[in-house]
């Protein structure tokens, strides 16, 4: 019988502003790693139930990798209040704590837009992260502006997966942040996508299976992952 992971709600993952709103879906009884999956940014709407990010745990699920996604201090049912970031780092610290305390396997991250910075800043540099994913990264959002100042010194296995229309990351000021970062790395972009993976008024159909796929596709390649029987 082929796999298939189950969902539960996650009610001891605490963090700094108090007990963040969680969920694990499963995975195989000895899995080789365990995944994280960070959302958009919550004033605009965004959450753990976001399209991109459910699509991006289904990508770590096809390999019996448990994935744990959460929401930031204020989102949903999270305690705590929006803090423009800062807060949400540490937000994403206390869900690696939770992963590593109760799988103790190299963790996986995968983060959304607002997710992706915050994600990132956070994961760079700690040594129970083995591989790292930034999905549409944004430089300018609404008038936020992100920096990766920190990414010539983040030496973990990198994928920088966009639309090649994302309005939120132009793609020669993108392709200069990545320039900058350490090996080893990979930027890929999806066509015909924007920022949400949606299609552009020339192909309107949705781009997140493709996202999808080149997520597998890089974690099968630097990983040595395969879909459970």
């Amino acid at each position: 019988m082929a796999f298939q992971s189950q969902i539960r709600s996650v009610d001891d993952l605490v963090g700094p502003a108090g007990r963040l709103e969680a969920l694990l879906n499963t995975g195989v009884d000895d899995p080789p790693f365990s995944a994280l999956v960070t959302h958009p940014h919550p004033p605009s709407g965004g959450t753990m139930h976001t399209k991109a990010v459910y699509h991006a745990m289904k990508a770590f699920s096809s390999f019996g990798i448990p994935v744990l996604r959460f929401n930031f201090r204020g989102t949903g049912r999270s305690e705590g209040v929006h803090d423009e970031g800062k807060g949400e780092v540490d937000d994403t610290r206390a869900a690696l704590g939770w992963l590593s305390g109760t799988f103790a396997k190299p963790i996986l991250f995968a983060g959304f837009s607002f997710g992706a910075n915050v994600g990132l800043r956070a994961c760079c540099g700690d040594p129970r992260v083995a591989g790292l994913i930034g999905l549409g990264v944004p430089v300018r959002a609404a008038g936020r502006d992100y920096t990766y100042n920190f990414l010539p010194s983040c030496t973990q296995p990198k994928l920088f997966l966009l639309g090649d229309h994302d309005e939120f990351a132009p793609r020669h000021v993108m392709e200069g942040i990545f320039a900058s970062a350490a090996e080893p790395k990979e930027l890929r972009w999806v066509a015909n996508a924007d920022h949400f993976f949606q299609g552009v008024p020339a192909d309107r159909t949705s781009k997140l299976d493709r996202m999808n796929e080149e997520m597998r596709d890089w974690l099968a390649t630097h990983f040595a992952v395969e879909t459970p029987q």
